[in-house]
């Protein structure tokens, strides 16, 4: 089913929008990345059984959002292959991928975006951050003070996780993932639901894994948010992307009725309360 044994993408696909999503992706991939594997770890399997390039795996939430989940498709990718490109589901692949990517060899985690958290919290320099922001900031350079780490040191990096490679490193993948973990719990417990990127460069450096920005030569992408960047600078036909944008939307926000739109809802809040709960009662805030 698959030829190409060097590297994987992989992604993680809960509730069916984003199963749908991914299911495009997938066809991109068959199509860009003949013989490439896509592992998907999900909440339904069975969505993808038809689909030939997919490696599905059931997956049931564990962060009360699902954002640090994603290193559970990470590390089921690198359990399958030597390089794991992780991303994201809603994401889509434009043109064919070169034969060779020599950054796909560079051990250690390569990112499409990256930089130093002294770069990423600059606004709270500047006196311009959101109360957010603050908060997250706060909770970053406690973890980074627990582990031994300075916000300070530019081997330190916010690492956006949209798009990002993980070649094997002598072990140091496996510690990195490990660190993630106790980190992704430190973050919930500290009410930073959405704290991913700073987990992955805390935990990168914390294990010796070189975290470096790439810029991955060979996949173009379409990824909404920096599409309309591109597209107010010029970069980016409009027209052209128009139809991924329709496709988008019409996958990640299916219409549906006020009842189905207030049972879904309230689906979501449940699960994140009895996850929460969850957390707060089994895990520790701290990292050791």
């Amino acid at each position: 089913m698959v030829e190409n044994s060097k590297f994987c993408f992989c992604s993680l696909a809960i509730r069916k929008p984003y199963r749908d999503l991914a299911l495009e992706l997938a066809k991109d991939l068959e199509k860009h990345a003949p013989g490439t594997c896509l592992v998907i770890l999900t909440d339904q399997p069975k969505a993808f059984s038809h689909q030939k390039n997919i490696l599905a795996f059931y997956h049931r939430q564990q962060g009360i959002g699902c954002y640090h989940d994603k290193r559970f498709a990470i590390a089921k990718g690198l359990s399958l292959f030597d390089t794991c490109i992780f991303i994201d589901a809603d994401m889509r692949v434009l043109e064919s991928l070169p034969p060779e990517m020599s950054w796909t060899t560079a051990p250690g985690l390569t990112a499409r975006s990256c930089h130093t958290m002294s770069k990423h919290y600059a606004p709270i320099q500047a006196g311009t951050a959101s109360e957010k922001l603050i908060k997250e900031f706060q909770v970053t350079q406690a973890a980074a003070q627990k582990l031994g780490l300075s916000l300070e040191d530019p081997e330190v990096k916010f690492v956006y996780e949209f798009l990002l490679c993980i070649t094997k490193d002598s072990g140091k993948e496996i510690d990195f993932l490990e660190w993630w973990e106790r980190l992704a719990r430190y973050f919930e417990l500290m009410g930073i639901y959405d704290g991913e990127g700073n987990a992955i460069g805390l935990a990168a450096a914390k294990a010796g894994m070189t975290a470096r920005w790439g810029e991955m030569n060979g996949i173009n992408f379409f990824m909404d948010r920096t599409e309309r960047t591109r597209i107010r600078n010029g970069q980016s036909d409009p027209e052209k992307m128009a139809i991924y944008f329709e496709t988008q939307n019409l996958l990640k926000y299916p219409r549906r009725s006020l009842p189905e739109k207030i049972v879904v809802k309230l689906i979501q809040k449940i699960g994140e309360f009895y996850r929460l709960v969850r957390l707060q009662f089994f895990a520790s805030s701290k990292l050791d």
